[in-house]
């Protein structure tokens, strides 16, 4: 009896080795830059190197789309900080989507997502692309099929979730994929790190215009991401907008033509601009505000006439593209 006490003790704690050894394995080093929190992730899907993996192959397969023609990474393309320079991407059957597709990177730090904020978590906003008719046109369903008829994303599925394909380990393997695109190595970051000479003088006037109560930039571009992520109307368009914005789904009056204020982070590379990609440049962007936007009735009151240079115009534009990291590709 004590030898086979022994014995049982000892595969016990072979197995506790092997499960704590395949747990450490499977851990995922989330690469945090200097000055930014430890996100927070949800109850349930913590990362793990096998669910970001998962996510990762589910990301780039256009087996997400109906005819199979199109991935999320069509719209969201990794070398322009995971969004598009067309002012509005291709679906499935060339179908011409309504929205500009935003960038994703640090997509792990916003509050509200979509170009009106209003899906409440990453999972949620997984399944908006998926159904709609312009982008990927399927139904999460028969992409789960698809995923059963392929063995490695059945392993995958088990190893991340244990369990098979279905549509929580769908929403919740991209989303954990989605997470981990975290980036701050621009010019801006050496320099807010004690690097003083990584922004030029040109590029330092623009800081601190932007920062300036002349400007109001910062008020609504504010913090580590360059968004307070608030969802308000910047008097894009004097009349009610082709888009009604939040209230597409709140369907509550008071949210029309209401958008979220985005990032502006790799705002040099993510052209052309706004919820409807209707301004091509920074300079025009640029010029937009310093005219005070169009008197829309919603339009925020911090947006007025700047009266600014020609000079300050420029060092504002050089300012934000010092905000561009240095490559995205290694997600």
């Amino acid at each position: 009896m004590k030898l086979g006490y022994k014995k049982y003790i000892i595969v016990l704690s072979v197995l506790a080795v092997f499960v704590f050894s395949f747990k450490l394995q499977d851990d995922y080093v989330l690469i945090i830059p200097d000055g930014f929190p430890e996100p927070v992730m949800p109850v349930g899907n913590e990362l793990t190197t096998s669910r970001v993996e998962l996510g990762k192959k589910l990301f780039f397969d256009p087996i997400v789309s109906k005819d199979s023609t199109v991935s999320c990474a069509s719209c969201h393309l990794p070398e322009l900080a995971f969004a598009d320079t067309n002012r509005f991407s291709f679906g499935v059957e060339n179908r011409l989507g309504k929205r500009n597709s935003p960038s994703i990177m640090n997509i792990v730090y916003h509050k509200g997502f979509m170009r009106d904020g209003g899906m409440t978590s990453l999972e949620m906003q997984v399944l908006a692309p998926v159904q709609e008719h312009v982008e990927l046109d399927n139904n999460v369903l028969v992409i789960v099929e698809k995923m059963k008829n392929n063995p490695e994303y059945v392993n995958l599925s088990k190893r991340a979730y244990d369990r098979e394909p279905d549509p929580y380990v769908f929403t919740h393997a991209i989303s954990a994929y989605e997470r981990t695109l975290i980036k701050a190595d621009s010019k801006y970051d050496d320099y807010h790190r004690g690097n003083k000479e990584a922004l030029s003088k040109s590029e330092k006037r623009g800081l601190d215009l932007f920062m300036s109560k002349k400007t109001n930039c910062s008020e609504c571009h504010s913090g580590i991401h360059f968004s307070d992520f608030s969802i308000k109307n910047n008097g894009l368009y004097q009349l009610n907008y082709a888009d009604s914005g939040r209230m597409r789904v709140s369907l509550n009056e008071a949210d029309r033509d209401l958008f979220k204020v985005p990032s502006l982070r790799n705002v040099a590379i993510t052209r052309p601009y706004m919820h409807d990609g209707s301004i091509p440049t920074l300079e025009a962007v640029v010029e937009h505000y310093n005219k005070g936007g169009k008197n829309h009735k919603q339009k925020s009151e911090l947006i007025q006439p700047l009266a600014l240079t020609v000079v300050e115009k420029q060092d504002l534009v050089n300012f934000l593209k010092s905000l561009t990291d240095k490559e995205y590709n290694n997600y």
